[in-house]
């Protein structure tokens, strides 16, 4: 079973990296390593040798789903069956990945699986969502006490699940989405139109056309997860700018796939809370 990761960085320190490339060689797999570095200068190059990464110096910064691209290309070339995505802000344990990996093996029709995330304090990060509408982007992000006393928001993450089942779910967060190849050469890399933000719930709504998406619970990581967009202006910018480009490609406020998928996995929500 050959399997490749790709951690794609900007500006970020050492010994953040240091830590996130620490956890995958800790699984003791045959992992073909890529650290794609988007940062202006090359001073990560030092942390890559150390934990025998394959060190990609992009300093033109194409983007997130962009460097993970140019992995992935190179993995493909390189037969990997199973491609591991990280965000440079996150840890894990070494068992994760050989678990996950075995549950992918014996469930040959999941096209992406993601554990459960933690904060560092161990609060819940509720990363397994359904596919965003205009309205739910808009008021999370400008509206955020309105949405939650709206139900809104407590609907859209999956509240209801509580997080601490195994289930399909169509949007899935881009900081761990390990994933299928065979699948990926179907349905493609990332859209490299999407700088930074909702690359990975396109990639998943297009993963979720053939194959399952899937949050699995039995397993935990440590994320950090530092909300860019609500703190600096030009990655909000961003933010705008890809949701701009998402809705135009799938649909603004009538998208019937999107309503028909949503549906589908609130029926089964309410299925499974109705049997406890």
């Amino acid at each position: 079973m050959r399997v490749s990761c790709s951690v794609v960085s900007y500006k970020n320190k050492p010994i953040q990296i240091a830590q996130v490339l620490r956890s995958v060689v800790a699984s003791k797999l045959n992992v073909d390593l890529y650290l794609v570095d988007n940062s202006p200068d090359d001073q990560l190059s030092v942390v890559a040798q150390i934990f025998g990464a394959h060190y990609v110096h992009l300093p033109n910064n194409p983007g997130f789903g962009a460097g993970h691209n140019v992995a992935i290309r190179t993995a493909f070339d390189r037969g990997s069956i199973y491609h591991l995505i990280l965000n440079p802000d996150i840890h894990f344990s070494a068992d994760i990945l050989q678990t996950l990996l075995r549950y992918m093996e014996s469930q040959p029709d999941i096209g992406l699986i993601m554990p459960r995330v933690r904060y560092p304090d161990g609060r819940e990060q509720y990363l397994c969502k359904l596919l965003p509408s205009p309205i739910d982007l808009f008021m999370r992000r400008f509206s955020p006490e309105f949405y939650r006393k709206s139900g809104r928001l407590a609907r859209y993450e999956l509240h209801a699940s509580r997080h601490d089942q195994i289930m399909d779910v169509p949007n899935l967060s881009g900081c761990f989405m390990l994933l299928r190849m065979a699948v990926l050469r179907q349905v493609g890399l990332f859209d490299e139109r999407f700088f930074m933000y909702l690359e990975d719930v396109d990639l998943s709504r297009r993963i979720g056309k053939i194959s399952r998406t899937v949050y699995f619970p039995q397993v935990t990581l440590i994320h950090e997860y530092v909300k860019g967009s609500y703190n600096n202006s030009k990655l909000l910018f961003s933010h705008i700018c890809s949701a701009i480009k998402y809705f135009n490609k799938w649909g603004w406020f009538l998208d019937a796939e999107r309503d028909r998928i949503n549906q589908r996995v609130l029926n089964k929500l309410i299925k499974f809370t109705n049997k406890q």
